[in-house]
């Protein structure tokens, strides 16, 4: 068998590291200057398809300024601040979210599918953390001026332990992350997660997954 030679392994190699790796961005790059998001079209795309006009307004939103309502079961309540808010973000790979969390509020376990979150303390003193595949916690306790990062995909949480409220700007790598809170999508899916796929993941009764499902229900209005 012929050995390949000594150049033409360097010039194989070096294509593949200069490839572009998927991993090591959130959304594809975009092709133009810009292609803000037709939120009304019927069209399917890996995004959104682009409007044949922009306005200024496209690229505004000033939901973020104020804290939002926690009044809730967890005590908390993500602002965000994404293509579907802001139009223009669209193909561009950013957004951002307030979270805000009312005395012992909880921003439950969920994941980004799509992107690594990076938070900013606003006020307050928050305990965060996140478990890898090799199921460690990473967690610290932040305060106001400090960073916290979540790596994209893992389960992560924040929640206030102390007496006043407390809030965080998100930065994320991705116009859209995506958020799947544990709890809801394994116990409040539509259709259901059969119960006995429940009971033997969680190694608990059927009656305890029908509490835990009965609580997590959409409220009926």
């Amino acid at each position: 068998m012929a050995i390949p030679s000594p150049s033409l392994f360097f010039a194989v190699v070096s294509m593949l590291v200069l490839l572009p790796s998927p991993s090591l961005s959130g959304d594809p790059d975009l092709l133009q200057d810009i292609c803000v998001a037709d939120l009304t079209s019927s069209v399917k795309v890996n995004g959104f398809a682009c409007k044949a006009t922009a306005t200024e307004d496209d690229f505004y939103f000033k939901g973020l300024a104020g804290p939002g309502n926690t009044n809730n079961t967890y005590g908390s309540v993500v602002t965000g601040a994404n293509v579907e808010k802001v139009p223009g973000l669209n193909t561009l790979g950013v957004s951002m979210s307030r979270i805000d969390y009312a005395p012992g509020g909880l921003n439950p376990p969920h994941t980004h599918p799509r992107a690594t979150e990076m938070v900013f303390v606003l006020q307050g003193t928050l305990d965060v953390g996140f478990i890898t595949t090799g199921n460690k916690l990473i967690a610290k306790t932040i305060t106001v001026g400090d960073v916290f990062v979540f790596p994209r995909g893992l389960v992560h949480f924040q929640k206030n332990n102390g007496d006043a409220p407390a809030a965080v700007i998100s930065a994320f790598n991705s116009q859209l992350p995506g958020t799947q809170s544990l709890a809801m999508t394994l116990f409040a899916a539509t259709p259901d997660v059969p119960n006995n796929v429940l009971t033997k993941a969680f190694q608990v009764g059927t009656k305890e997954v029908e509490k835990i499902k009965s609580r997590l229900a959409p409220k009926k209005s």
